[in-house]
């Protein structure tokens, strides 16, 4: 079996309030980006990075990521769907339809390689799924002024995550249609739940987070002087 990854990078994080796109956002020395693509090239079986950026970004070129050979650089799209199904469009003029991809967010730099290899256990099942947390939490819905409605039920949530893992010519046929057919994508699980299928969720760890607010860049360098032999 072939394995790619597929990273969307091509925002500008504006929750972060930085100067900078969070994925170019430094911690524990490098990027925020390198840390994420390295998770997946030091990963067993995964060939090659195809990451889609903004159209004119300049600081893609001082990653360390922007040097290795394996990872290719594709123009991103307006919304993180479009991002990706550029990056599948370029993808299947190097790799073959019956490839599993890993789609993967360029701010979740702390994914770990068990929990990656668990993950890409499912293409031996000939399915696909995505890492994710049960919750755990009670789980509220309010309306717009905060005021709770209701307690949900939280029997069978998920937190879901990334990477999320597919056949990369049935998740490009699934994402092509959704969006053709004006679905909201918010994720490629979703794109490939309008289309018929039922993803598996594979439970990770709680420390494979998204980097979206100033707080997280501290979390994270957390859980990688964890990970990170001395």
């Amino acid at each position: 079996m072939s394995f790619h990854a597929v990273i969307p990078a091509a925002g500008i994080g504006a929750r972060m309030g930085a100067d900078l796109p969070k994925q170019y956002l430094s911690v524990c020395g490098k990027p925020v980006i390198d840390w994420s693509i390295q998770a997946l090239l030091n990963q067993p079986g995964i060939e090659s990075a195809t990451v889609a950026l903004a159209a004119e970004d300049p600081i893609w070129p001082t990653t360390n990521s922007a040097a290795d050979p394996r990872v290719r650089r594709v123009t991103g799209g307006e919304e993180r769907s479009h991002s990706v199904l550029n990056a599948l469009d370029s993808l299947l003029l190097h790799a073959a339809e019956g490839d599993w991809v890993l789609v993967h967010d360029a701010a979740r730099p702390c994914v770990r390689q068990q929990d990656l290899a668990r993950l890409m256990r499912l293409a031996e099942q000939g399915t696909g799924g995505l890492l994710g947390v049960p919750v755990h939490d009670t789980m509220k819905r309010a309306d717009d002024q905060g005021r709770i409605l209701e307690t949900v039920d939280r029997v069978g949530l998920w937190h879901a995550q990334t990477p999320q893992i597919f056949p990369l010519g049935v998740l490009h046929k699934a994402l092509k249609g959704a969006l053709a057919a004006g679905v909201a994508i918010t994720d490629e699980a979703s794109a490939m739940e309008w289309a018929g299928h039922s993803p598996r969720m594979v439970e990770g760890a709680s420390s494979n987070i998204k980097i979206t607010r100033p707080a997280d860049l501290q979390l994270a360098a957390f859980y990688l002087a964890e990970q990170t032999p001395v």
